[in-house]
This record gives structure tokens, C-alpha cells and sequence, in this order.
């Protein structure tokens, strides 16, 4: 227990000697802050509504942006995407997912960080 709380992994498992042992651990689910835009006085609030769709890791692994440390990432913020386009690869017990959009639009952010782990569910892009 004790490792898996140490390394912040959510689950370890361990076989030897025909024993194994599986600790998986429950997390709060991430929240991202809100963003409070401020509008002049009487402006019609009705029409500013946002139509963000936000991306989500399908499974525990490693982000990239790119095939390749020296490959161009798949996209940056401010692109334009189409549905089915390759966003990112996450890499999961030495195989590289490739992550696809389920939406096309423009991605106004990108919630993750090149070489880092993420989380089942973590939030990966913000699609408008």
C-alpha cells in the first residue's frame, strides 16, 4: 500500500510464487476550475453559451503529443479537427494507443503534458 501511495499509482499488482496481490486505489475525480467570463451589463446571456466537449483518457498510461521526441505533435492548440483525427498517443503496458477525437472542432486547450502519466478518465483536450 504504501508504494502504490508513494508513486500515486492507482493500482499495482504483483505475482511470485504463485501469489498475487492487486491493490487498487479509489481518487477523488479530478475538477478542473471554472471559468467566470464577465459581461457588460445588459448583454443577452442566452446567446454566449459555450459548446465545449472535453476529451478524456480512455485508460492509465503515458501521454504524447507526437509519434516521435523529434515528430511534430499530432495537434496544437488553436487546430482545427475533424472526427476520428489522432490527437495523441498514450502508452499502456508497452503499447502505444493511438487516441483519437470523437468530435471535430477547434481544441482551445491542452489539459496534459508531454511524457507524463495519466489517469483513467483525465481530462486530455478541450474541443469548442
Amino acid at each position: 500500500m504504501d508504494l502504490a501511495a508513494r508513486h500515486n499509482l492507482a493500482e499495482l499488482e504483483v505475482e511470485s510464487g504463485g501469489t498475487r496481490i492487486r491493490v487498487v486505489r479509489e481518487r477523488a475525480p479530478l475538477t478542473l476550475p471554472r471559468q467566470v467570463e464577465s459581461r457588460p451589463a445588459g448583454e443577452d446571456t442566452t446567446t454566449a453559451a459555450t459548446n465545449l466537449v472535453t476529451i478524456e483518457a480512455p485508460m492509465v498510461g503515458t501521454f504524447y503529443r507526437a509519434s516521435a521526441p523529434d515528430a511534430a505533435p499530432y495537434v496544437s492548440e488553436g487546430d482545427t479537427v475533424k472526427e476520428g483525427q489522432v490527437l495523441c498517443i498514450i502508452e499502456a503496458m508497452k503499447m502505444m494507443n493511438q487516441i483519437e477525437s470523437d468530435k471535430s472542432g477547434k481544441i482551445t486547450a491542452i489539459m496534459a503534458t508531454n511524457g507524463d502519466p495519466v489517469e483513467f478518465g483525465q481530462p486530455l483536450f478541450v474541443i469548442e
